[in-house]
C-alpha cells in the first residue's frame, strides 16, 4: 500500500475521493469565502478535546490558525490568552458570543460543546455570518440537525462535521478498495468502538446533555459500518442497550449498545459500542477476502491489512485533527464543497434514533 505524505493526503482529498456525498449546502461556501492565506479559527468550549487535540492540531496546520476562544471560565480564558498569544478582543464568553459577528479575525467557529448545545451554538455562529465546524455527534435529534443545516444555508455559510477519520489516508485507502470492488462485493461488516470510561459525572453520563455511548463512540461504529460497506443502511434490527454499571449509567442510559444494520443486497453490519471495554476494529468481509482495520478510529493512528497488502500510514497525535482542519479550510478558501457536510452528521443521528427505537420496541425499524 502506497505511503502518502501529509501534503499528498490534503491534495488527494481536496481533489475529491468520490466517496462522500456532497450537499447543495456545501456549495454555498463559495459565496462566503474569505480571501486569506490562513483562516482564523475560534474554538467554542475548552474541554479535553480542544485543549489536548484541536489547539495542538492548529499549531500543525498550514491553512488555518487559532485566532480566538469562547469559554465560560475566566481562568481558562487567561491561560489560553497567555499560552497561544490570543488578543483580548478575540476572547469571548457565552453571553457576548454573538458580537463575534463584528470580528474579522474570526472566519470559522468550531463548536466543541456537549451535543445538547450544538444546535444553539451552530445557529448562533451561522447567524453571525461565520463558517461553522461542529464536533460529532452533530446533535441529539434529526430535527436539530436539520435546523443547523437550514441556519447555515440561510446565512450562506458552510457547515462541516468533525469526522476526522474521513480525512485520513488509511480510511480513504479501505474505502477505495471497497468502492472499486478490488476484492469483489462486500458481503458483511463487523465494527466495534469503545473504551473504558472512568468519569462518572461527565456529560457522557447525562441524558439531558446528549449522553450515552450511542451518541459518542456509537457514531464511530456506525461510521465504520457505513464507510466499510460503501452503502447506507435501510433498517435496524436486534438492537440492545444496557449498562454494566447502572449506578453510573442510570435510568436506561446506554453504557453498551449493539445492533444489526441492514444494507441493500442483503449485506449485514453488526456493530457494538461501549464505555465499559476497550475495543476498536472494523472487519469488511468481501468476496475475495477481508479488510481488517485495527484500530480503525484511533487518535494515534489507524492501520490495517487486506489480501492486497498493508494499510498503514503512520502518524502521531494530533495529525488527524490538523489534517481535517486544513482540508476544511482549503475547501472554504477555494469555494469548494465541504467533504463532510452537515448532511453526513444527520445521516448518523437518523441511524442512532432508529437503534434506540429498535432497542426500546424490540422491533425492526426501517430507516
Amino acid at each position: 500500500m502506497k505511503s502518502f505524505s501529509r501534503r499528498d493526503t490534503l491534495k488527494m482529498i481536496t481533489l475529491g475521493s468520490g466517496i462522500s456525498l456532497l450537499s447543495p449546502l456545501s456549495l454555498l461556501a463559495c459565496q462566503n469565502a474569505p480571501k486569506k492565506d490562513k483562516l482564523g479559527i475560534a474554538l467554542v468550549g475548552l474541554g479535553y478535546y480542544s485543549t489536548d487535540l484541536l489547539a495542538p492540531g492548529l499549531q500543525q496546520t498550514e491553512h488555518c490558525y487559532l485566532a480566538g476562544v469562547v469559554t465560560g471560565t475566566p481562568s481558562k480564558a487567561e491561560a489560553w490568552k497567555e499560552k497561544y498569544k490570543i488578543p483580548e478582543k478575540n476572547v469571548y464568553n457565552y453571553e457576548n458570543f454573538d458580537t463575534i459577528a463584528n470580528n474579522p479575525d474570526i472566519d470559522v467557529i468550531y463548536i466543541v460543546l456537549p451535543p445538547s448545545m450544538h444546535m444553539e451554538y451552530v445557529v448562533r455562529a451561522a447567524n453571525a455570518g461565520k463558517h461553522v465546524w461542529c464536533e460529532k455527534p452533530m446533535a441529539v435529534t434529526v430535527e436539530e440537525c436539520q435546523t443547523m443545516i437550514d441556519a447555515c444555508k440561510k446565512n450562506k455559510v458552510s457547515l462541516s462535521i468533525g469526522y476526522r477519520c474521513q480525512h485520513e489516508p488509511n480510511t480513504l485507502a479501505f474505502q477505495k478498495i471497497v468502492k472499486e470492488k478490488q476484492l469483489g462485493k462486500v458481503t458483511k461488516v463487523d465494527c466495534a468502538a469503545g473504551y473504558r470510561e472512568g468519569r462518572t459525572d461527565h456529560w457522557k453520563q447525562k441524558r439531558e446533555m446528549g449522553g450515552g455511548v450511542i451518541y459518542d463512540m456509537g457514531v464511530y461504529s456506525i461510521q465504520g459500518a457505513r464507510l466499510g460497506s460503501g452503502m447506507e443502511p435501510i433498517a435496524v434490527q436486534s438492537a440492545k442497550v444496557w449498562a454494566e454499571r447502572p449506578e453510573i449509567y442510570k435510568d436506561g442510559l446506554g453504557e453498551v449498545v449493539t445492533a444489526v444494520l441492514e444494507f441493500p443486497g442483503g449485506v449485514i453490519g453488526s456493530i457494538k459500542t461501549s464505555f465499559f471495554e476497550n475495543t476498536n476494529f472494523l472487519n469488511i468481509t468481501c468476496e475475495k477476502g477481508t479488510i481488517e482495520m485495527s484500530p480503525f478510529s484511533s487518535y494515534a493512528g489507524n492501520k490495517g491489512k487486506s489480501p492486497l497488502g498493508e494499510i498503514n500510514f503512520p502518524y502521531e497525535v494530533p495529525f488527524q485533527q490538523a489534517n481535517q482542519m486544513d482540508h476544511d479550510a482549503l475547501s472554504i478558501m477555494a469555494g469548494k464543497p465541504m467533504p463532510v457536510p452537515g448532511e453526513e452528521g444527520l445521516r448518523d443521528i437518523r441511524i442512532v434514533q432508529a437503534i434506540l427505537e429498535s432497542a426500546e420496541t424490540g422491533k425492526r425499524v426501517v430507516i
